[in-house]
């Protein structure tokens, strides 16, 4: 469900991004109180078509009987509808509908040692888990290896230097630049896998890190994972979440299975599928079975009949569609937010599943 949300201030925050801050009126406070590293989904109406954005919060979580904060980063996109219109014309006093926050990328604030790898606007996220973390838990630290393209261009500045300042002791920085020298620090380059092998255990004592957070674009999480994998952290330490997928990436494709069933004609990728299906999806309390049409994902075929269905990028990225397959095996063609262990236990992503049955099961309320 989506709810109006006014805008209380808009801030420049680099040459081509902004943090907006949004208030929450009493009545909604609890259904907008977020645990840090979740994210808001936004929706807006352009040329009358609905347009809807996945942002992450970057404020710290409030615990009542304090108000939530929401504030979000905002990058602008080429070609990207609702980031040019939050550079351009967003404004205070302006109205946003949002829904609830939601996201598995978080981190609730316990003892220990944490580190996060991010790139670019990856920062926004892991800002809210550091902040919230070190506020709330006297006995954790936490080590922030990020990207940037330059100074410049580096999002939340000033927020991530108060960290330092505050907490000088359980707090610790690294940043490697890839376009611009810095007077200290690391030599200009990117945060690649080898690179990263190399830098990680120079940091800080790798085996003793109790979660990993990795967040940006999928190239460097990629990385991150690939040398956190030859470091040989344990895979049940690292959480992602993919801020832009590359036109040129493969997809991450994959099959998610509850039971075999009969199949007829081949697909464009070789695998079979059933001349007809039929779709039996959960919603709210609420179910209801349609046929699938030609080509259709599962997200496409419950919207034509529910709008209320959850969504954001239909991408395979932000993980907002996700639902349990209760019954029939589905394709899914890109996978860039589910955990493995998410899709071990029978979640896919609807806006990126195609029936490979002719009968599937879904709950969304899962």
């Amino acid at each position: 469900m989506f709810h109006p949300l006014r805008v209380r201030a808009v801030e420049r925050i680099t040459d081509d991004a902004v943090a907006v801050t949004f208030d929450v009126p009493p009545e909604l406070r609890e259904t907008f109180r977020h645990v840090p590293g979740q994210h808001l989904n936004v929706r807006y109406e352009a040329g009358g078509e609905e347009i809807r954005r996945s942002y992450s919060l970057c404020s710290p979580a409030v615990a009542p009987p304090d108000p939530p904060v929401l504030r979000v980063g905002i990058r602008l996109v080429d070609g990207g509808t609702f980031s040019t219109y939050a550079l351009k014309e967003l404004a205070v006093g302006d109205q946003v509908e949002a829904m609830a926050p939601t996201g598995r990328f978080t981190l609730e604030p316990r003892p220990g040692l944490f580190a996060a790898v991010v790139g670019g606007s990856g920062i926004t996220p892991v800002l809210s888990i550091a902040t919230t973390l070190l506020a709330r838990e006297p006995l954790a630290r936490f080590c922030l290896v990020r990207g940037d393209r330059t100074v410049a261009s580096t999002m939340f500045l000033d927020e991530v230097a108060d960290l330092k300042d505050r907490y000088p002791d359980r707090f610790h920085l690294v940043t490697a630049l890839s376009r611009e020298e810095q007077a200290g620090g690391l030599p200009t380059g990117r945060l690649d896998q080898q690179r990263l092998t190399t830098l990680l255990p120079a940091l800080l004592p790798v085996p003793d890190v109790a979660g990993w957070f990795l967040c940006g674009p999928y190239g460097l999480v990629r990385g991150a994972q690939g040398a956190l994998r030859a470091l040989d952290v344990d895979r049940g330490r690292i959480h992602q979440e993919i801020f832009h997928v590359e036109d040129a990436t493969p997809p991450a494709a994959g099959t998610t299975a509850s039971s075999a069933g009969a199949a007829e004609g081949v697909d464009g990728a070789g695998v079979t599928v059933p001349a007809e299906a039929t779709l039996t999806a959960t919603l709210h309390g609420r179910s209801g079975s349609w046929p699938v049409e030609s080509g259709d994902s599962l997200l496409e075929t419950v919207l034509r009949r529910r709008t209320d269905a959850p969504y954001a990028c239909k991408g395979g990225v932000c993980g907002t569609c996700r639902a349990f397959l209760v019954r029939g095996e589905v394709r899914m063609d890109r996978n860039y937010a589910l955990e493995p262990e998410e899709t071990g236990a029978g979640f896919v992503l609807a806006c990126q599943s195609h029936p490979l049955t002719p009968e599937v099961t879904i709950d969304f309320d899962r």
